[in-house]
């Protein structure tokens, strides 16, 4: 059995000063800065304050770090050997860490998980898989096993503050040559002990792809999961067995729990009235009576912030064109602290990501537009802040560009919102272009630090994201517009915001270029089709081309409701989905195409590509391509992102006379 290995070293380059130096111009050199994979991430602290850990990437490898808090000296690192490395982690208690171990497979550059968790003290004692196949190790000098393995894809649901020996574990059964955790059967909740590895089974779900929802005593309450049509249930633990709850969520819609209230007798959940955007709700458990405690008209809330130790919601996050944040329990603690630290670090937007147990000590991250991010100490007593690591420290957050949202009409009188990030230093007037449409399309961009727009701003080129219908963020009616239109309205929302940016003399219209990833990917060649003079080139990342033959590739055919789902949100009509297929329509496009894909991606497998790539041939149209064979949707390898993006930027400067 293969135990992280203990790796002492002197680590006060994490807390040292930081001195930024100025953006190199070398294109090159400014790839290799903006796809260098972060230096750390994941700062957490004990639930009693005694250590910090921290996430190191070293050479693409994850390894876990774990510091005295009163020294910052390292007591232990935990780094897998061979192809294995560090996952998820989370503090059990204040000695003790469990986290996930993931694999590297020749045949693929992401890792993969396959469910296992291993538990170790914080001097790096007691090493010990507590959960997956490996948790069955034999006990010392015997033949008997202190404990069994067990075929389930283990995911850390949380540590149980009134029992500092257990964890609650969520588990998705794997049966032989099952596909389990891919289609999301029924997940079971275990109780586990962080020593020891035995576990009990709490409960399995009613419904699959569950979520539960525990009360104060962190007994499973509620579980809302999908079936086969792709619709929200809820189901309600009484008396031992779980039943359908048909009180609690009353006439709202896109309806979701959150977390138990304080009483045990309130839960809060979101949920919409028709034709409006999310609003939170506390909602008596007994009588299904709901007051409605935030609501922002315009978006959807982006994040809930909950009690790192009991689960209770206190915050809610948006982002109507900047962030901004209201409170559930607004005197509570946290509520205090969040509303203080706003203050304090201005222009950023903040996460409480852990706390200790007695709510005195915490760590934060602080981000925004220019701002990979920092992660900061802060003490309630001493009411002090500092700062312990940058995770991207050769990023000079000065030498960036501004993202500033922007809002237009459609065509068809819908608003739409978006973001556009302007070259740092330089005029804003007739500049070229290059638009990036997100992938989903039930996604949305955000007010972010977004590297690839920051890369593009240095070559002096703008970059427009577009919100179009069927984004997620403005309300369930605004997502579902999108809905059986993905070739014709949601493109049109591209191309307006286009002629928008135009129109404000901010943009050349003769240098624009239009590329994205997945949906992106669909959308960068579609629009290309649907307005062919407007665009120079386009760049497609992991697209999906050929709308037909998503219903039987990929991987959303093998969920439990994908058949659903894409009956839903691109319909059946054969006619109709290859008018609205890139792949079914290449003699309309002008732009240069520049196409990339994974051989290994699920999603969109490569067999979209070739279907495009078919088409093209027969009609003797060029195109460039980038093949990669062992990645899947997206590039993961940092080598692979150079290699695109030091192409993508010439591709880009060639057809836009840069």
């Amino acid at each position: 059995m293969a135990y992280p290995r203990i790796i002492f070293a002197i680590l006060a380059m994490f807390f040292s000063a930081f001195a930024f130096a100025k953006m190199p111009k070398d294109i090159q050199k400014q790839v290799e800065l903006f796809t260098k994979p972060y230096e750390f991430s994941e700062v957490k602290i004990s639930s009693k304050g005694s250590y910090i850990s921290l996430i190191k990437n070293t050479n693409n490898i994850r390894s876990l770090v774990i510091l005295d808090a009163k020294t910052f000296q390292p007591t232990y690192v935990a780094k897998f050997s061979g192809d294995e490395e560090v996952g998820d982690y989370v503090w059990v208690n204040d000695e003790r860490v469990v986290l996930s171990k993931v694999y590297n497979r020749g045949w693929k550059e992401e890792p993969e998980y396959y469910g296992e968790l291993f538990a170790v003290n914080a001097d790096g004692s007691k090493p010990k898989y507590i959960f997956g196949q490996l948790a069955g190790g034999l006990q010392t000098g015997t033949n008997i096993k202190k404990n069994t393995s067990i075929r389930a894809i283990g995911y850390i649901r949380s540590p149980l503050a009134h029992d500092a020996k257990s964890m609650l574990i969520k588990a998705y059964p794997i049966g032989n040559g099952s596909k389990g955790f891919m289609t999301r059967t029924h997940p079971q909740l275990y109780k586990v002990n962080v020593y020891s590895g035995k576990r009990r089974k709490v409960t399995t779900a009613p419904v699959t792809n569950a979520n539960f929802l525990l009360d104060q005593d962190h007994q499973p309450i509620f579980a809302t999961g999908t079936d086969k049509n792709n619709d929200i249930k809820t189901y309600r633990k009484v008396d031992g067995q779980w039943q359908p709850e048909n009180t609690i969520q009353g006439n709202l819609t896109d309806f979701s729990l959150l977390s138990i209230a304080d009483d045990n007798q309130h839960v809060y959940a979101k949920g919409a009235l028709p034709n409006e955007t999310q609003a939170v709700y506390r909602i008596n458990i007994a009588t299904g009576s709901q007051e409605k405690i935030v609501h922002n008209k315009n978006v959807d809330p982006l994040k809930y912030w909950k009690n790192d130790q009991t689960d209770e919601l206190y915050a809610v996050e948006y982002v109507d064109g900047y962030p901004s944040y209201d409170f559930v329990r607004k005197d509570s603690r946290e509520a205090l602290r969040l509303k203080s630290l706003l203050k304090s670090i201005p222009g950023h937007q903040l996460h409480l990501v852990s706390d200790t147990l007695d709510g005195e000590t915490s760590i934060l991250f602080a981000t925004n537009d220019r701002t990979p991010g920092d992660y900061y100490l802060y003490k309630a007593k001493e009411n002090k802040i500092q700062k312990i690591v940058s995770i991207a420290s050769w990023i000079n957050p000065d030498d960036l560009a501004d993202v500033k949202p922007i809002s237009f009409q459609s065509r068809d009188g819908k608003t739409i919102h978006g973001y556009i990030t302007m070259p740092y230093g330089i005029d804003h007037k007739n500049l070229p272009l290059v638009v990036e449409p997100h992938g989903g399309p039930a996604a949305r961009d955000y007010w972010f630090y977004n590297a690839n727009s920051q890369l593009l701003a240095q070559q002096g080129i703008a970059t427009l994201q577009v919100n179009f219908r069927g984004s997620i963020g403005y309300g369930e009616a605004f997502e579902k517009s999108g809905n059986l239109k993905w070739g014709t309205a949601v493109q049109h929302d591209i191309i307006d915001g286009v002629k928008y940016v135009i129109e404000q003399g901010w943009i050349d219209r003769n240098r624009i270029c239009i590329a994205g990833g997945s949906f992106g990917a669909y959308s960068a060649l579609q629009s290309s089709i649907l307005e062919p003079d407007l665009f120079k080139c386009a760049i497609g990342m992991a697209g999906v081309y050929d709308l037909p033959l998503m219903k039987n590739e990929g991987d959303i055919p093998s969920f439990s409701f994908g058949g659903s789902f894409l009956s839903e949100v691109i319909g059946n009509d054969p006619q109709t989905l290859k008018a609205m297929s890139p792949s079914h329509n290449v003699n309309k496009l002008k732009a240069k195409l520049l196409l990339v894909h994974g051989e290994k991606d699920k999603r969109t497998p490569i067999e979209q590509y070739e279907a495009l790539a078919d088409a093209l041939d027969k009609a003797n149209y060029p195109y460039e391509k980038m093949i990669f064979d062992k990645e899947g949707h997206g590039l993961y390898n940092p080598e692979n992102q150079a290699k695109y993006y030091n192409r993508m930027l010439g591709f880009i400067k060639e057809n836009l006379a840069l």
